[in-house]
This record gives structure tokens, sequence and C-alpha cells, in this order.
């Protein structure tokens, strides 16, 4: 299978060159492994079953070994042996060089009481997802986020995705191994990973029993949230369905456990200075690491969204959102979400480091939906305090389906998801 290059690659490739190692989690099946071999020396994989033990009992004898070779040296699933991660910052302080291990898991450890030292100033971390649709060479390209931020104008793009192509996308997924496949094998690698979280890996990274049907349950009903603040509460309220309501504890034990293996990234809110006193909603929003997820959760596939416009409009948003990170996450950035009490929100702030900032608002397309977006942007603008913090670098509504991307009369960029980029 071709490698497609990842932003991930540059962004590894950087922190290398001033970290003592690097851990790079995310997803099971987004390719970190390929990214970190394309960056590494020498490998110890503990994602094979034997390797694992034999390494697991060398960890009790001398766990210095493991560490032995040629570097940048890759260790595939080290948070199965959490003790390393103590080891490597003692060897990295040591060696007092730069770019020496690369670490890659798709779980956080379930017992971080054997791991003593937080890192910080040695092991650089960077979260890789599923593929956006600019790595898979399904976007033109042609609008450039980074180029937004530095004030670029005159840039357009043409759009080649109907709502067909947009259906296929976000039921697909950004899974690496579903690039290239026809239709009906690239569709089926989300539901695999869904069966397999919910059927074996939350389960084993919480080391305890885990009911495969309450996590399915569940995901089901969070699907039904995706882009919203819910509370935990209604989330339990929903579970029951007419039956017993589960205990609340259950229901955010699980929500961590799909957190600890990054099936769900939830957007933090955006804290602002406004003109107004007008109370800013601080819950996080409720979204899965690639889209895909969600429809196996629910159980549709392109013709099911096709025909329901409401789910279509959500799950469009997490495709949106998933982009957006990803090509934030290469220039520095962030992905926040911004509601208030008077109802007025912005659907994606993306902020960068230096105080710069966007805001986007998600539509599925036609004029009306755009003007809407349109207009919140606006009323948002309106009530930031300009004395207190700058204005936004750009504002953007982000569509499915249109012929073009372009900056409109009022300055507001209007682009098809299928023209951006980092």
């Amino acid at each position: 299978m071709e490698y497609l290059p990842r932003i991930a690659d540059k962004i590894l490739q950087d922190k290398l060159s001033y970290r003592g190692a690097v851990l790079i989690e995310g997803p099971k099946w987004c390719g970190k492994t390929s990214t970190g071999r394309l960056h590494s020396q020498s490998e110890l994989d503990l994602s094979d079953p034997q390797t694992l033990k034999e390494a697991s009992m060398m960890a009790g004898i001398d766990g210095k070994a493991l560490l032995i070779g040629e570097t940048p040296r890759l260790i595939d699933e080290w948070q199965d042996i959490p003790v390393l991660w103590d080891l490597i910052r003692s060897t990295v302080d040591r060696r007092s060089e730069f770019g020496q291990f690369i670490l890659t898991g798709s779980a956080v450890p379930p017992n971080m009481d054997e791991v003593h030292h937080t890192g910080t100033g040695r092991i650089g971390r960077m979260v890789m997802r599923t593929m956006s649709l600019w790595e898979s060479r399904e976007s033109t390209g042609e609008i450039s986020l980074s180029a937004l931020f530095d004030g670029k104008t005159g840039m357009t793009g043409h759009n080649k995705f109907d709502i067909d192509r947009i259906c296929y996308v976000i039921a697909r997924g950004g899974w690496p191994m579903a690039i290239n496949l026809p239709p009906k094998g690239a569709l089926m690698q989300a539901i695999d990973y869904y069966n397999a979280v919910v059927n074996f890996d939350v389960a084993r990274i919480r080391k305890k029993r885990l009911s495969p049907e309450f996590a399915k349950r569940l995901l089901r009903v969070y699907s039904r949230h995706i882009g919203y603040q819910t509370p935990l509460s209604t989330i339990q309220k929903d579970m029951a369905d007419g039956g017993s309501m589960p205990d609340i504890e259950t229901v955010g034990s699980y929500i961590t456990s799909f957190k600890d293996i990054f099936m769900i990234e939830e957007m933090p809110a955006w804290n602002t200075n406004l003109r107004s006193k007008t109370a800013v909603r601080s819950s996080p929003t409720r979204y899965f690491t690639d889209p895909s997820i969600a429809c196996a959760a629910m159980g549709v596939g392109m013709g099911n969204l096709k025909n329901d416009l409401k789910a279509l409009g959500m799950l469009f948003e997490n495709l949106c959102v998933r982009d957006l990170r990803i090509y934030a996450q290469a220039i520095d950035g962030n992905v926040y979400h911004y509601r208030d009490s008077a109802g007025l929100e912005c659907d994606c702030v993306v902020s960068l480091h230096d105080g710069r900032y966007a805001l986007i608002e998600v539509k599925l397309g036609g004029e009306s939906n755009i003007n809407e977006g349109i207009s919140s942007l606006n009323k948002l603008e309106a009530k930031i305090d300009y004395n207190l913090m700058p204005r936004p670098t750009f504002k953007m509504v982000l569509t499915a389906v249109g012929s073009y991307a372009y900056q409109n009369a009022e300055g507001i960029w209007i682009v098809p998801i299928a023209t951006l980029k980092d």
C-alpha cells in the first residue's frame, strides 16, 4: 500500500529536533506506527504478544536493556509496560541528546501509579488522528489555513465534492487502510474498528470486565449528541430508553475509557473577553475522533445519511472538526467551541499560540444556511471586547457542497471542506 505523507510526519520531525523523546498518541489504526517507523532506526514492537511477554520479564530484571538500539528507537504500544516511561526519561537525561526515542500508543496507561515523572522538558507529546481530506489527497488544498492566518487574500478554489461524496467520506472515515480500497472494503474499516474496540479494547485497557453491549448502547446514544454540550446526566437518561436507568458513575467510567483509547475527543470551550456580561458556557462539546465511528455506532451508511439531513449535518460537523484539528496542530493551534447563555454559538474557534484566532461556522451548504452562518459570525464578533483582545484574523463558513471557495464582499471566507488544507 502506498504511504501517503502525513502532517504528523512534519510535526514529529520538528519535535525530535528539540526533545529527547516524542510520544505519539491516537486511536489504533490511524497510522502512528507507520509514521514512527519513517523516522526510527530501530524498533521494539510491544504489540506482538511474544515480544511483550519477553519484554515484560526483562523490564523486571534490567529495563534499560529494552532501550538499547540505534536512535531514534521506536517503542510501539509502550503503555503495556508503563515503567518504560521513567526509564526513558532518565536515559534522556543521562545522554543529553535530542531525538532518542519515539513512543507510540493507542491508550493511556491504566495504572499511572507506575509512572513517577511527567516527562516535562524531556518527552514531547503529539496527538495523531485519522487522515484529513488533504492527507488522503481528496481535498484540492487550494485554501490554506496557515495562509489565511498570514493574511493572504485572493485565494479561490473549485470544489469537486457533491453530497454523495460527502456521505461516503463521512461513513468511510480517515483510516489509512481504507483510503485506497474499493468502497465496500473501505466502509468496513470503521465497522471493524468499532467492533474491535467495544468487544476487546475497552476491557483490555481498563483491566476489568466491561460489557460490550453496554458499550454499544452508550456509543449509540453518544452519537446522537455530536456537536452539543450534553450533560452526562442527559446521556444517562437517554440510555434508559424505557428501561432501567444505568448508574451515572458507570456511564462516566465508560466515556473515560473511550477517551483513554482516543475514540472520543471532546472539544473544550473558548474563553474570551466580551463586551456584554453574557455567561459563557464552559461544558465541552461531544465529538468522536472520526465521524465514521458514529456511523458504525448508529448503524447508518451512505444512503441513510443522504435521507437524514439532521444526522448528516451533525456528522459533517464532526468531519470538519477532525480536519480543522489536524490543520491547526500543524500551525501550533487548537480548536475550541463557543456558546453563551443567550444561545449564540460558534462551531469552531481556531486559536494559535501567538494569540491570533479565527471564527468558523460549519454548514452543509445552500445560500440560506451560509447566510445564517455569516450572521452568527458577525454577532459573535460584535460581542468581543477589542480593548482586551485582537479582532479575529478571519471568519469562515465551512461547507460540504458549493462549487467554489472564495472571499465574499464582507471579507468572510466561504470554503468547501474539500478545498482546505493546513
